[in-house]
């Protein structure tokens, strides 16, 4: 059996091309319609600021989720971080994960509770970190996801079964 390193990808996932242009196109278009609306036919100029306001931040976050969902996940026996390098999470720091249908997770993907705060940050249709809390899924497959959740699951139990 080969050895494995600490920096070895124990799992990989990347967002699936049918689903990045599908959440793109659909903010791209809601953003395309408000600020049409706001310009054809403004129903006041109170309205029209709001509408080419929420117009703008849908096309905002569209581009972030286009430049966010170029990146691909990777799980290695220290963290859980994207091939960019930004660290989502260390394995020491994660507590428990929760993989329920009622669970409050991005679609097809997992949440992690974590035993610290960590800073907030974002990456549309990929994953978010909010204090005490990682959610990862979105825009990725299920089977993937699903994969990268296992391994952290068995990870969490073989270090719980050491202590």
């Amino acid at each position: 059996m080969a050895h494995q390193t600490e920096d070895e990808v124990l799992a990989r996932v990347a967002p699936s091309m049918g689903r990045r242009i599908l959440g793109i196109g659909m903010l791209s278009f809601l953003a395309v319609l408000v600020i049409y609306v706001a310009i054809v036919s403004p129903p006041s100029l109170g309205w029209q600021v709001f509408l080419i306001a929420l117009g703008a931040g849908s096309l905002t976050v569209a581009n972030a989720m286009r430049k966010s969902t170029r990146q691909t996940l990777e799980l290695t026996r220290t963290e859980l971080r994207d091939d960019a390098g930004t660290v989502l999470v260390r394995i020491e720091d994660i507590s428990s994960i929760d993989r329920g249908a009622f669970a409050f997770k991005p679609s097809n993907g997992f949440l992690l509770r974590l035993t610290k705060p960590h800073t907030r940050d974002w990456r549309p249709g990929l994953w978010w970190r909010s204090a005490t809390r990682v959610g990862v899924g979105g825009m990725t497959p299920m089977r993937a996801t699903k994969y990268m959740g296992e391994i952290i699951a068995i990870m969490l139990a073989e270090r719980e079964q050491k202590d």
